[in-house]
């Protein structure tokens, strides 16, 4: 596996615009078989997926019974703009629908596809395509991560079930985090840590170390941080994290700002603290809502101020630049501090207490 030096950023990649990534098999087939109850009777949407290439599609096109849907659609997105979802040139936008089999051949054979033109662009955006997920139960695709707050908020409007694939480093953004304080979004099962393999188009740029083209040609990228967002429950979170350390204000800091304990690793979460902790984001790894209270994000400025949070004062920045503090940090920032052993900003924690 090539060191994380090597890998994609998936910042990067949108400046680069080049926002298309084709999810592999195996990781689809390793994600949604902790969902199959789920899917019984129900419609599923693919609406970022050219067909000819989705591997979304393929897995339920041929465990359409084995799953129990009742329809498989898929949109196709008419290939005008680089950093969009088709990498073959279409001429036309369409949908495709698949009820499953019908000749007794037990594979989806073209006859048994409904190919539909549309009559835009193929925008999951688009008043015809979202006419198209208000008919669908759950969604089920690799959305444009660039596009990822305004994919969550249509999801979310038109309260549909999904299994998306993103960029772990959503979950602190100010549209995402509240759905996860209401549990109402949460990582999948599958991915816990690391980064995964995506096929990319034929003109995108090979030049990481994580990167190769196989023997037909098709080139394949790592990128770092990818997770599966989702809100179809499954048995292992609701898990209790095992908690081994016991709390002592030597080793548990408290912000000279907020009434709360700096936590260095969600492993050292105390077991007999009741009050409220900072900890690092990958707690929400193993959240399980049944175990833990989420109070607020420290990235969004605007949430720490309702819930309390006191802007750093003027002898708390003249500390931390005397410490060696570097950056444009200045007195009235609603940053969580702490002075103990030295005077220091906390960055990326989400505030939490137990159950």
């Amino acid at each position: 596996m090539p060191s994380a030096k090597t890998n994609i950023k998936l910042g990067d990649a949108r400046k680069a615009k080049k926002d298309e990534f084709y999810t592999q098999l195996a990781d689809i087939e390793r994600e949604l078989k902790n969902y199959k109850k789920h899917f019984q009777g129900k419609v599923v949407y693919c609406n970022c997926d050219d067909p000819r290439i989705s591997n979304f599609f393929h897995y339920f096109s041929y465990n359409f019974e084995k799953l129990g849907l009742k329809r498989l659609v898929t949109t196709c997105y008419k290939s005008q703009d680089r950093d969009l979802f088709s990498q073959n040139e279409s001429e036309d936008a369409v949908y495709l629908e698949y009820e499953g089999d019908k000749n007794g051949s037990k594979v989806p054979d073209p006859e048994e596809i409904g190919v539909k033109p549309l009559m835009g662009d193929g925008d999951f955006r688009s008043p015809e395509t979202i006419e198209l997920l208000k008919q669908a139960d759950i969604v089920v695709t690799n959305p444009p991560f660039s596009l990822f707050r305004e994919y969550i908020a249509q999801l979310v409007e038109h309260d549909k079930q999904f299994v998306i694939v993103g960029n772990m480093n959503a979950v602190t953004y100010k549209e995402v985090f509240p759905l996860i304080q209401g549990n109402k979004l949460w990582y999948g099962h599958s991915i816990r840590s690391g980064d995964r393999e995506f096929g990319v188009p034929a003109d995108y740029p090979i030049t990481a170390a994580g990167s190769r083209v196989d023997a037909d040609g098709n080139k394949f990228v790592r990128i770092k941080g990818v997770r599966w967002f989702t809100n179809l429950d499954y048995p292992e979170r609701h898990e209790d994290l095992i908690l081994y350390e016991r709390y002592s204000p030597d080793k548990y800091p408290t912000y000279v700002n907020y009434d709360a304990i700096d936590v260095t690793s969600y492993k050292d979460i105390p077991y007999d603290y009741d009050g409220v902790m900072g900890v690092p984001v990958t707690l929400l790894d193993y959240l399980n809502p049944d175990q833990f209270e989420l109070i607020g994000n420290s990235d969004d400025a605007e949430q720490m101020k309702e819930i309390g949070l006191a802007p750093l004062g003027e002898e708390f920045i003249a500390a931390y630049r005397a410490a060696g503090g570097t950056g444009h940090r200045t007195a009235g920032m609603r940053m969580l501090g702490l002075m103990d052993p030295k005077a220091r900003i906390v960055f990326k924690r989400i505030l939490v207490r137990r159950k």
